[in-house]
């Protein structure tokens, strides 16, 4: 079973990303503004299920590569760490370029189902599935099971957005008209920069 402290460290690390403006935040913004708070729960359900789904690839990948090799394991921290890095400064040096350019993410499919519409754009979201390839290895032992340690941090993930989307669903109309200044736009991309360095660096360290 998972240290409760490690649950904690991966809250932590994993906040600035959850709070990071993207697809889930966009896809409420746009159905609680047309529709009001009840279009809320199909998108945090359609976000936690992707998050789930992501859990589940990572259980899969993760606890083969252990089977054959426990080198195999560092591996994936060592590319976890240049990949992050690497996403740092692409991030940084996008921010500037494409803040100012007005952009929303749309569903890959046609579909009236904002659940569908959520959980799309998670599963598709090469940023939520960085987390669970990249971070989470970094709060789970070898030595244990995976599948519980990996459940247990996606649920954990899964509580933290969704009182964060709640959170966001009180204050929406307020904040529909701050998500579109390009100055926002810039200083949410330069803190997910930072933050992917800070992480990279700590993964590659260790």
């Amino acid at each position: 079973m998972i240290h409760p402290y490690a649950i904690l460290g991966f809250l932590v690390a994993v906040l600035p990303l959850v709070a990071t403006p993207g697809a889930s935040l966009a896809l409420l913004v746009q159905h609680v503004t047309d529709n009001g708070r009840r279009q809320a729960l199909p998108v945090i359900l359609g976000t936690t299920t992707g998050l789930y789904v992501h859990a589940t690839f990572a259980i899969a990948g993760l606890s083969a590569l252990v089977m054959h090799s426990s080198q195999a394991f560092t591996a994936v921290k060592v590319i976890g760490a240049a990949y992050l890095i690497g996403l740092a400064l692409w991030t940084w040096r996008s921010a500037t370029v494409s803040a100012s350019a007005p952009s929303r993410r749309h569903p890959p499919v046609r579909s009236d189902s904002v659940y569908t519409q959520a959980l799309l754009a998670n599963v598709l979201n090469p940023k939520a599935a960085s987390i669970y390839l990249t971070l989470v290895p970094q709060f789970i032992e070898a030595d244990h099971s995976f599948d519980a340690q990996i459940l247990a941090l996606a649920t954990a993930h899964a509580l933290l957005m969704t009182f964060w989307l709640l959170a966001w669903t009180t204050l929406i109309r307020r904040a529909s008209r701050t998500l579109r200044k390009p100055r926002f736009k810039r200083t949410a991309a330069k803190i997910t920069a930072v933050v992917f360095l800070v992480l990279g660096i700590r993964t590659a360290a260790t």
